[in-house]
C-alpha cells in the first residue's frame, strides 16, 4: 500500500471501472445517515467548506456512518468485527489492478481499518442476492490514515462485476476508485460496429506527449466533453514538434470512421491531427517498432468547437491508433467506430474467458454446446494452463493461449470415434463461444 493525497500509482493509468458514467452505482449501503453512500462515486475530488452544516452535522462529501454503539451500559462499545459496508455496481465488468480508499477532509471520523471485496454476479441482482454471493477479499481489513487517499495495488485475474467497500467500526470515506482492465463479454459485440476505443469495450490511453492542463482519459471517456476541461489539452509548444495520444483498441479490428471532436476548444484547438495505427496480432510491440506505424487519416485540418465526422477506408487490422495533433492544443472526444476482426474478436474472448470465475465459465462453455461434465473439466483446466500471454492494454494475463485451448479440448473424454462426432461438436461449441 502507498498514501498520498495525490494518487500516482502505476495504476491510475487504467480505467476506472467504478466510474458513473460508466454506469458504476451504489446498490447497497447498511447505514449512511451523516453522508450518502452515492458520494463515494463522484468524479471531482472532494471538497471541505467549513462550517457549513445541515440538520446532521457538518455537511462531509463522501459516505458517512453514524457512530456505532454498544449492546448495554456495561459495554457501550462496538465489537472488533462491527462495521459498515456499501456495495458498488462496477460501470464495467472488468479484471481489478488497484483501489484508492481515499479519506479526504476525513480527520477526526475516519474508519479505524477497512477492506476492499469483490464478487462476480452475472445479471442484475437484488440486493438479497447480493448479500448471498461469494465475496473475495481484494484489500484485506488494513489500517486507514485520516486525510489521506490510500492506494492499494491488488493482483487477481478474476474478472469482477461488483465491489464491497468494509469499514470498522464507523466512519467517513469521501472516495472510492476501482481501477483495472475492461473485459466485456464478447457474445454482446457479434456483429456489432462500435468505438474500438471507448473505455466502456476496453479501449486505453496508454500513453501521451503532454498532460498538462487535462488527462488524456478524457478522449475516450463515455459522452460528450460538457466544458473544455472534461477533454485532453497540452502546454503551449515552444519547440517545432507535436503532441500524440496513443489508445490501445478494445481488440483488433477495422476502423471504419473517426470523430475528431474540439467542442470547446474556441482558441486552442490544434489546427491540424492525423491518425496512424498499428498491428501487434503477431506479437510486436508498437513502443519498440516505430516502423510498424501506418497511415489512417492524412494530416486534416481541424475547426475550434467542432465535431470533426470523417469515413475512412476499411483495410488493415488496427490494435492500437495514435493521434497526432500539430502543433499542440486540445481535444474533447475521440471516437473510432469499427469492427473486431475475427482474430480480434478470439483474442477478446480468450481474455474475458480466462478470467470468468470457473462456474461462470463452465456455464459460457455448456450453453455453447458442450455437456456439463465437458465445460466443468475445461474451465478447471485454465489454472494448471499457465500464462496466456498480454491483455490488449499489456498487462499479463494468465489461462489458455489459443493452442492450449485446442490441445484441451482434444483430451476431453470420452475419446472420439471413428465418425469424429464428438470432435465436430466440441469444435463447433468452442468456435462458437470463443473463435478459436
Amino acid at each position: 500500500m502507498s498514501d498520498s493525497q495525490t494518487p500516482a500509482a502505476p495504476f491510475t493509468e487504467l480505467v476506472n471501472l467504478a466510474s458513473r458514467l460508466l454506469g458504476a452505482g451504489v446498490v447497497a449501503t447498511n447505514e449512511d445517515t451523516f453522508a450518502d453512500a452515492e458520494n463515494l462515486l463522484v468524479a471531482k475530488a472532494a471538497e471541505f467548506r467549513a462550517h457549513t452544516f445541515g440538520h446532521k452535522g457538518q455537511i462531509m462529501d463522501g459516505w458517512e456512518s453514524k457512530r456505532r454503539r454498544g449492546v448495554s451500559a456495561e459495554q457501550p462499545h462496538p465489537t472488533d468485527e462491527d462495521h459498515d459496508w456499501a456495495i458498488v455496481r462496477l460501470g464495467v465488468a472488468g479484471r481489478v489492478h488497484g483501489v484508492i480508499v481515499d479519506t479526504a477532509h476525513f480527520t477526526g471520523n475516519y474508519p479505524e481499518s477497512g477492506s476492499v471485496q469483490a464478487a462476480s454476479i452475472p445479471g442484475l441482482p437484488s440486493v438479497e442476492e447480493l448479500a448471498a454471493a461469494r465475496w473475495t477479499d481484494l484489500v484485506p481489513r488494513t489500517a486507514l490514515r485520516g486525510d489521506t487517499a490510500h492506494e492499494f495495488a491488488v493482483e487477481d485475474p478474476t474478472r469482477y462485476t461488483h465491489v464491497r467497500l468494509n469499514i470498522w467500526p464507523d466512519g467517513g470515506v469521501a472516495r472510492l476508485r476501482v481501477h483495472g482492465e475492461v473485459l466485456p463479454d464478447p457474445r454482446d459485440l457479434d456483429g456489432l460496429t462500435f468505438d474500438l476505443a471507448a473505455q466502456e469495450y476496453g479501449g486505453v490511453a496508454e500513453a501521451a506527449s503532454d498532460r498538462y492542463f487535462s488527462s488524456p482519459h478524457n478522449l475516450n471517456a463515455p459522452g460528450r466533453a460538457s466544458v473544455m476541461g472534461e477533454g485532453w489539452e497540452t502546454r503551449r509548444r515552444r519547440d517545432k514538434a507535436n503532441d500524440w495520444v496513443q489508445i490501445a483498441l478494445a481488440g483488433g479490428g477495422e476502423v471504419l470512421a473517426v470523430e475528431v471532436d474540439t467542442t470547446h476548444f474556441v482558441a486552442n484547438a490544434p489546427g491540424w491531427a492525423d491518425l496512424v495505427g498499428y498491428d501487434a496480432v503477431a506479437g510486436g510491440s508498437p513502443d519498440a517498432d516505430p516502423d510498424g506505424w501506418f497511415e489512417i487519416l492524412p494530416r486534416t485540418r481541424l475547426q475550434p468547437d467542432t465535431r470533426h465526422r470523417l469515413r475512412l477506408d476499411a483495410g488493415r487490422t488496427v490494435t492500437h491508433v495514435r493521434i497526432n495533433v500539430y502543433p499542440d492544443g486540445g481535444l474533447a472526444r475521440l471516437r473510432l467506430t469499427g469492427k473486431l476482426t475475427e482474430a480480434g474478436r478470439a483474442a477478446l474472448a480468450l481474455r474475458w474467458f480466462n478470467a470468468l470465475p470457473t462456474a461462470e465459465a463452465a456455464q459460457a462453455l455448456t450453453e455453447a454446446g458442450l455437456t456439463e461434465a465437458e465445460a466443468r473439466t475445461l474451465a478447471a483446466a485454465r489454472s494448471a494452463a499457465g500464462p496466456a500471454g498480454l491483455s490488449a492494454a499489456g498487462l499479463s494475463a494468465a489461462g489458455f493461449s489459443a493452442a492450449g485451448l485446442r490441445a484441451a479440448v482434444a483430451e476431453l473424454q470420452p475419446a472420439d470415434g471413428p465418425d469424429g462426432t464428438e470432435t465436430s461438436r466440441r469444435a463447433a461449441a468452442i468456435w462458437r463461444l470463443l473463435g478459436v
